[in-house]
């Protein structure tokens, strides 16, 4: 009979085992999966625009300002670097604005007034880009009474704020509260505490935020319609129009011209290899950085 019992034991355990392998291999099946629908998205799109942008890539179209209308050749050279000033100025604006809101928030929000700044963020994360682009052309077009860098960039800095906020709130909820006892057991200020323990602990999380906010951003064109508005010539001043690669794909994409369809196939290309070449560089820099700072 013990032998029995002993049977029946190993068989009802055997089959628990194939049940959670079962279940396991299931769940791994499952995440593989997502993971594949999650990258096809981004690897359809870049194909897709390799496939209709790479002919009209050139040195030349990297180099030179856009040709006049019904001319072959030209490039977008001061669109590019539009867009990399515009979005310097922006992330100068947005970036130290959302963390220090997402700091207050995670340290010292938990009260009506950080249930104020908390609302605000979600509802501005909510407001669509054109309302942003219309409401800084108000407020800084109309008043210089003319289009500028700087006021396209304060657009995409302001959009660049709640993302920032949010992100670094809840990474920085998400550092044990044991970290920061310990922390303030050795005598340490409160504010030193936070940005020299908390806000180091979070910071992977926290580049996470910044770049999502800066992915959403880099390529907006509303905003810089009622903004930056555009310009055919260089221009590098904050206080004069400037293209930007959103507005330059757009206004090609719209064009009766072929060849302008053509390259903004291939501004298209250049300005998601600029996403991804920053993105990738940064989180290059940081992993970097936070491997020396753990030795």
């Amino acid at each position: 009979m013990d032998n029995d019992k002993h049977s029946g034991h190993e068989t009802h355990a055997w089959k628990v085992s194939f049940g959670r392998r079962v279940a396991n291999s299931a769940a791994t099946i499952g995440m593989a999966c997502a993971a594949v629908l999650v990258v096809t998205p981004l690897v359809v799109i870049f194909s897709y625009l390799v496939y209709r942008g790479i002919g009209a890539l050139n040195w030349s179209f990297l180099t030179q300002i856009p040709k006049p209308v019904g001319e072959a050749g030209g490039g977008m050279a001061n669109a590019i670097v539009g867009s990399a000033l515009i979005l310097l100025i922006a992330s100068a604006i947005g970036i130290p604005l959302g963390i220090g809101s997402g700091v207050f928030l995670a340290e010292y929000g938990r009260n009506r007034y950080g249930d104020v700044v908390r609302f605000t963020a979600d509802v501005l994360n909510g407001v669509p880009s054109i309302v942003i682009g219309s409401t800084v052309w108000g407020l800084l077009v109309v008043t210089q009474k003319h289009f500028s860098l700087f006021s396209g960039a304060v657009a995409l800095g302001i959009m660049m704020v709640p993302t920032v906020t949010r992100s670094t709130e809840e990474i920085l909820l998400m550092v044990p509260q044991s970290v920061r006892e310990a922390a303030i057991g050795l005598g340490i200020s409160q504010w030193r505490v936070t940005v020299s323990v908390v806000l180091r602990t979070a910071t992977a999380g926290i580049l996470t935020g910044i770049m999502l906010a800066f992915a959403r951003v880099a390529g907006e064109t509303a905003p810089l319609m009622f903004t930056a508005f555009g310009n055919q010539f260089w221009s590098v001043s904050p206080n004069q129009p400037a293209s930007a690669l959103p507005l330059q794909i757009f206004y090609y994409a719209t064009s009766a011209f072929e060849e302008l369809n053509r390259q903004a196939w291939a501004g298209a290309l250049v300005l998601i290899v600029l996403i991804v070449g920053t993105i990738g560089i940064v989180r290059l820099v940081a992993s970097r950085g936070l491997m020396k700072g753990a030795v």
